[in-house]
C-alpha cells in the first residue's frame, strides 16, 4: 500500500530542522506544545495577506524568540518599527488572554524572503490573491508556473486547484506541472505548502511543490 507523506516530515532530520527548537526546557512539553501552535495559528490568521513564508520559534530558559520570514517584511515593521511594537503587544495580549506559557521574554525577529517566487507558501498566497480577484484560474496558474521556471533554482514545479473552480456548480481538481519533482528522494529539496483561496462560492484549495535540486551533506 501507498501513503502520501508531508514532503516537510518526510525529510525532517536530514536536509529539514523542526520549526520549533526548544533549548534547556523541562517538564514543559505539553504546556509549551500548546502555546506554540495557538501562537502559529493565531499569527497565521493576524498576519494573512502580508505573504509569510514561515514562522519558527526557539525557547530558551528565559526567552521565546518568534522568527517571521516574509517577502515584504515593511509592511510588518511598519514606519519607524511602529508595527513591530504593535504586533510583540498583541501577541502578550494573545498569551496572556489565553493563558499561554511565554516562558520568560518574548522577542520577534523579522526575516526578508530574498527570492519570493522560488518559495512555495508565498507562491500559493499570490495565487489565492488572483483567485480572490476573480482572475481566471487557468491564466492565474500557468503565470505563475513561468514566473516560477524563471528563477535559476527551480528545477521543477507543481501546482494543483480543487474546489468550485470557475464557479462550477462541481467541485474538481485540475493539476499543472513543469520540470520533475522527485518526492521519494530524501535529500531532494521539495518545498511544499498547502493554502486556501476564499470566494464567495466556497473555499479553493492550493498545493504547490517547488524541487530546488539535491542536498548534499558537506561534511566527509
Amino acid at each position: 500500500m501507498t501513503h502520501t507523506v508531508h514532503p516537510y516530515s518526510h525529510r525532517l532530520g536530514i536536509i529539514r530542522d523542526w520549526k520549533s527548537r526548544w533549548f534547556g526546557v523541562k517538564n514543559k512539553y505539553k504546556e509549551f506544545l500548546k502555546s506554540d501552535v495557538l501562537l502559529r495559528v493565531y499569527l497565521e490568521k493576524k498576519l494573512r495577506g502580508m505573504y509569510i513564508s514561515n514562522i519558527e520559534m526557539e525557547r530558551g530558559e528565559k526567552i521565546l524568540r518568534i522568527i517571521i520570514e516574509t517577502s515584504r517584511p515593511g509592511m510588518i515593521i511598519g514606519r519607524s518599527g511602529d508595527g513591530a511594537v504593535k504586533l510583540k503587544n498583541d501577541i502578550l495580549k494573545f498569551i496572556e488572554k489565553n493563558k499561554l506559557s511565554s516562558g520568560g521574554e518574548v522577542k520577534i525577529d523579522i526575516k526578508e524572503v530574498r527570492s519570493p517566487e522560488s518559495n512555495a507558501t508565498i507562491v500559493a498566497q499570490m495565487i489565492a490573491d488572483g483567485l480572490e480577484k476573480r482572475l481566471p484560474f487557468r491564466r492565474v496558474t500557468k503565470q505563475m508556473i513561468e514566473k516560477v521556471m524563471a528563477n535559476r533554482d527551480v528545477l521543477g514545479v507543481k501546482i494543483e486547484l480543487s474546489g468550485r473552480l470557475g464557479g462550477a456548480s462541481m467541485a474538481r481538481q485540475e493539476k499543472i506541472k513543469r520540470g520533475r519533482i522527485p518526492l521519494q528522494t530524501f535529500r531532494a529539496d521539495v518545498d511544499f505548502t498547502k493554502y486556501e483561496a476564499r470566494l464567495p462560492y466556497g473555499g479553493i484549495g492550493i498545493k504547490v511543490w517547488i524541487y530546488k535540486g539535491e542536498i548534499f551533506s558537506t561534511k566527509k
